[in-house]
C-alpha cells in the first residue's frame, strides 16, 4: 500500500534538476526597474535633449589636431621631416577612422541590429587593417621618418576619441 503513495509536490525549480538562485530573492525582484516603452514623441524628445556625436565631427577633430600638432612640430625642430613624420601619424588614424566611419553611416548598416552587429564587426578589421598597412608602408612614403614624431601624431589623434567621450558627456 505504500509503494502507490504519490510523492509530495515540490516547487517548479527542484522537480527539474535545477537549483534555485541563491543571489535572487523577491526584494531584489521587486527593487528591479521595470521596462517601459517609449512613445515616438517621448523617443523624439530623448533624442533632441541627447543627441548623438557624428563620428564625422570626431575624424574632422583629428584633422584638426593632426594639422596644428605637425605643424608646430617642424616649426619647434625646424625639421620638416618631424612635421611630415607626425603627420603620417595622424594620418594612420584618420583615414581608417574616416573608413569606418563611412561604413557605419552607410544605409545598409542600419538595415537591422544583427546587420550593425555585424558590419560594425567588418569595418573594424578594414580599419586595423588599413592601420596596419600604413605603418608598414611609412618608411617608404615618408623620407627620413621619426618614428617617435609618427607615434606622437598617432597618440595624439587617438586621444581624439577621448575628447569625443567627454563632449558626449557634457551634452
Amino acid at each position: 500500500m505504500d509503494q502507490h503513495r504519490k510523492a509530495p509536490a515540490l516547487p517548479v525549480a527542484q522537480r527539474s534538476n535545477e537549483r534555485p538562485d541563491p543571489w535572487r530573492d523577491e526584494e531584489d525582484e521587486a527593487r528591479a526597474p521595470t521596462f517601459k516603452a517609449l512613445t515616438r514623441e517621448q523617443a523624439q524628445a530623448l533624442r533632441a535633449k541627447d543627441p548623438p556625436l557624428s563620428p564625422w565631427r570626431v575624424i574632422m577633430v583629428q584633422v584638426g589636431v593632426g594639422l596644428v600638432a605637425a605643424l608646430l612640430a617642424a616649426l619647434v625642430t625646424g625639421r620638416q621631416e618631424v612635421g611630415w613624420s607626425l603627420l603620417y601619424g595622424a594620418a594612420t588614424v584618420v583615414v581608417p577612422g574616416a573608413l569606418m566611419a563611412r561604413g557605419m553611416t552607410s544605409r545598409l548598416s542600419s538595415v537591422s541590429p544583427g546587420a550593425s552587429a555585424v558590419s560594425f564587426m567588418l569595418w573594424e578589421m578594414v580599419k586595423i587593417a588599413v592601420s596596419i598597412a600604413m605603418l608598414m608602408l611609412a618608411p617608404r612614403l615618408v623620407q627620413n621618418l621619426s618614428w617617435p614624431a609618427l607615434l606622437v601624431g598617432l597618440v595624439l589623434c587617438m586621444k581624439v576619441y577621448w575628447l569625443a567621450l567627454l563632449w558626449r558627456g557634457r551634452a
